[in-house]
């Protein structure tokens, strides 16, 4: 006992000459100080100030919805067990916490109307000082992990609760862990903009409506049979059910809860919609045709959709797998049909935050809204929201649910009168989408340039691998030997990069190089709570820990692959890209002999020469100031940033040693093939590992795919069935064919049958069906008739005549009588 006080006595007598001295992190988080750090860095280091934890404090669970509820643990910090804790998020937002039975702080996260990592400051003086610091990330409800989240039994049945044929018991699951409370309310909450659009007014607000039931046993489940609501609450068309401890009031905010994806309610709409729910969705349809009449256009400023699945995926900077159509998980697509896969442009358009949704069917083809109902829909706002958030049309999810999804149930779900939603959502064909152009660094290290020139490079040290002043893009690589000192090869361990003012971002193999470390502004990220994270001017997505998707506003995106403990790193940069790039990865502009380029402008003579092209790499190497990476071990210290940034005493074996006594040599031969062979080869006989070289076979195979997949392709554009006829084929790329018919009773008119041409026209002639004439029995029945008349006239001409040359010969017989 008295070793243990005298332990307590100690770390406060240290803490308080700290503070003494200034060396406190309290108001410091972040900064490195004289004597000892209050940095992310320190921890590694070991030189953080004996307060750090205290101060600066992690959290756990670090994440939670949008929507708030999370109850999260303050780690390693001390509170009283009489400390009155408030929790201030994004320095406008409170909740109340508290101190558990073990003396550890406690928050619960706010309805918020952002996404993104959120400063949180805690005070434990009941809100007098906020002393400690740290970051919470919110998370919007469709990419939230499925743990975190109530779930609707049936969703599908939940949101067309009403409609012919639809009805019964509706059900919800939780985890009970969620909501530490042995009874719960369960409530219903809706969400409403209010205020004219696109102007300051213009506000989103999340509203207690009503509870389903009080006082439930908290068994992880809840079923009940919906009726229509009172007091006008069924006007709430959108909402989420939260379930929350029995002890708080009804409505109350920001208590711990569990929340399930906002939804259409129509389970819950007034009785009128039961009774016809196609009438009562047309009249909404048709009020919401109008309010799209009066708002502005948001369609010139998005994105044109890629032409094929194979681009879509492809084009990782700049479109994202829309978590609602994924093929990698089923292609569940309910709002597709037809569809098997579905992408999302990651950055809102400017102006207007709109979004762009791309939709694809089985063979690989862009589903387009004039063909079918499962196409592909522009958004007027973008689902995942866009900084700075809080206000319509930027706030996530929501902002998208009121003008693209509710307007979509009244219209196409709820009734069959799509034609008025796709006349203001119609899809983007692909005729002005322009494919990026990829580059690529793997092995040991080999690097293939925007252009197409591939080439090794093994120097030691942290290099540009492009930079544009045009952009303000800036990716930095860093290469470490193989195997310590005894293999004369270099391989790449890690990227750092950053686009004008966003964060920093670095992806780098962790120690063991069996996983990647992500880091933002030198400080570690943690995905295993989410895969996707809103940043500074930055996304990232990393589905698991060999995997990083790096994505910026510019379009430009930098993916990460972890392949046999080496890293393969493709970037992708779009057209506007182009002539604007320097680096090892060369200049983007079609013509592949200025691609190497030294750092002062001189073009590198021979391509084959690789003593020249370790000059070229050489002249690349960052310096101190301009270095983006963290160095946050006395190994980096010593090796990076205070050694040079390219080590001259460093050469590599620049050519493949073949040896046929060489044990290796077989393995070589039979793994590495065709085209890019050199490489694998490299790998295998200097780096001295087969894995190895079957790895960088992979990779740059992937690669070669993945031009082919991005290589641009040509579309002709929609082409609409004739009136009154009918056409067959929905693909319009280069090659394509679409034929086309006429209802009974019509003629064909133009041509049965148009193909794509390469120069983006279609063949032939416009098709149209026309009424059938029987010109030619019009002719022929003219023809005779005026024959008939002719000869009618003809025999009344003659007969006259003959008649009168009677007259004529009788009166002259009268006459010579006479005589």
């Amino acid at each position: 006992m008295m070793k243990r006080y005298a332990a307590v006595i100690f770390v406060l007598l240290v803490s308080c000459i700290c503070r003494t001295l200034g060396q406190t992190c309290e108001g410091n988080c972040g900064e490195k100080l004289d004597t000892c750090s209050c940095h992310s860095t320190c921890t590694s280091l070991k030189n953080c100030c004996t307060d750090y934890k205290e101060y600066c404090v992690e959290i756990f669970p670090y994440s939670g919805s949008i929507l708030g509820g999370t109850d999260f643990m303050v780690l390693d910090a001390n509170f009283n067990k009489t400390s009155k804790i408030i929790c201030r998020f994004n320095n406008n937002t409170n909740t109340l916490g508290y101190v558990d039975e073990n003396s550890r702080g406690h928050c619960i996260s706010p309805l918020l109307y952002e996404t993104g990592w959120v400063p949180l400051d805690i005070s434990s003086d009941n809100g007098t000082t906020f002393r400690r610091v740290g970051s919470w990330l919110s998370v919007h409800t469709g990419k939230l992990d499925a743990q975190f989240k109530a779930t609707l039994v049936n969703s599908t049945k939940w949101q067309y609760y009403g409609t012919p044929n639809v009805g019964g018991t509706l059900e919800m699951t939780w985890n009970t862990s969620l909501v530490r409370a042995e009874r719960v309310n369960i409530e219903l909450w809706g969400y409403r903009e209010t205020g004219e659009a696109y102007t300051d007014s213009w506000q989103g607000e999340w509203l207690y409506l009503y509870s389903l039931a009080k006082d439930q046993p908290n068994n992880g489940s809840f079923s009940f049979l919906p009726e229509p609501a009172k007091n006008s609450f069924s006007s709430w068309e959108l909402g989420s059910v939260r379930v929350s401890p029995s002890t708080y009031p009804d409505g109350m905010w920001n208590v711990q809860a569990a929340w399930t994806e906002d939804h259409a309610l129509a389970w819950h709409l007034e009785e009128k919609f039961r009774q016809n729910s196609t009438v009562w969705a047309l009249d909404k349809c048709l009020a919401w045709d109008q309010l799209e009449n009066q708002l502005p256009n948001f369609l010139s400023e998005i994105i044109d959709c890629p032409c094929t699945l194979a681009q879509a995926r492809a084009d990782t900077g700049r479109f994202h797998t829309d978590y609602g159509c994924d093929i990698e998980k089923g292609s569940v697509c309910t709002y597709h049909p037809g569809s098997v896969h579905c992408v999302r442009a990651i950055q809102a358009s400017p102006k207007y935050a709109a979004g762009q949704q791309c939709c694809y069917d089985s063979t690989g083809a862009q589903v387009l809204t004039a063909d079918s109902i499962g196409g592909s829909t522009p958004d007027r706002a973008h689902d995942w929201g866009s900084p700075p958030f809080n206000k319509p049309p930027r706030i996530p999810g929501q902002s998208h649910w009121v003008y693209d999804v509710l307007s979509f149930y009244y219209c196409c779900l709820w009734s069959d009168n799509c034609q008025y939603y796709f006349k203001h959502r119609p899809s983007s064909d692909c005729r002005r989408y322009q494919s990026p152009s990829s580059a690529l660094v793997f092995g040991d290290p080999h690097f293939i340039t925007f252009d197409g020139v591939s080439y090794s490079f093994n120097g030691k040290g942290e290099y540009t691998l492009v930079t544009s002043a045009k952009k303000q893009l800036t990716i930095q690589g860093r290469t470490e030997p193989v195997n310590g000192t005894a293999i004369k090869a270099t391989k790449l361990t890690s990227v750092a990069m950053k686009e004008a003012y966003s964060d920093v971002i670095e992806v780098r193999q962790v120690s063991g190089h069996n996983g990647l470390e992500v880091l933002q502004n030198q400080k570690t990220l943690s995905f295993t709570e989410q895969s996707w994270m809103d940043l500074h001017g930055v996304f990232v997505f990393s589905p698991t820990s060999t995997n990083v998707t790096v994505m910026f506003p510019t379009g430009a995106g930098v993916e990460v692959r972890l392949r046999e403990g080496t890293m393969t790193t493709t970037v992708l940069l779009p057209e506007e890209f182009k002539d604007s790039t320097l680096g090892l990865l060369g200049k983007m502009n079609g013509d592949a002999m200025d691609d190497l380029a030294l750092s002062n402008g001189q073009l590198v003579q021979n391509h084959s020469n690789p003593e020249e092209l370790f000059s070229f790499g050489a002249s690349w190497a960052v310096y101190n100031e301009s270095a983006l990476f963290t160095y946050d071990s006395e190994y980096l210290l010593e090796e990076y940033y205070y050694g040079p940034r390219h080590d001259l005493h460093f050469v590599p074996v620049f050519s493949v040693p073949e040896s046929p006594d060489d044990p290796l040599a077989s393995q070589a031969s039979e793994i590495c093939s065709g085209e890019g062979s050199q490489f694998c080869r490299y790998d295998i006989l200097v780096g001295r590992s087969p894995k190895m070289g079957n790895a960088t076979r992979m990779s740059f195979q992937s690669h070669i795919s993945l031009v082919q997949d991005l290589k641009p392709v040509i579309s002709c554009g929609w082409l609409s069935p004739p009136t009154n006829g009918m056409k067959k084929g929905t693909t319009y790329l280069q090659g394509a064919k679409v034929q086309f018919s006429c209802d009974d009773g019509y003629t064909l008119k133009g041509s049965a049958e148009r193909v794509c041409q390469g120069n983006g026209q279609w063949s032939g002639e416009e098709t149209n069906c026309m009424i059938p004439s029987n010109v030619a029995g019009i002719v022929a029945g003219s023809v005779i008739g005026a024959v008939a008349l002719f000869v009618i006239v003809l025999t009344i001409v003659l007969s006259s005549r003959k008649q009168k040359r009677k007259a004529a010969q009788s009166k002259d017989d009268v006459i010579t009588e006479a005589f």
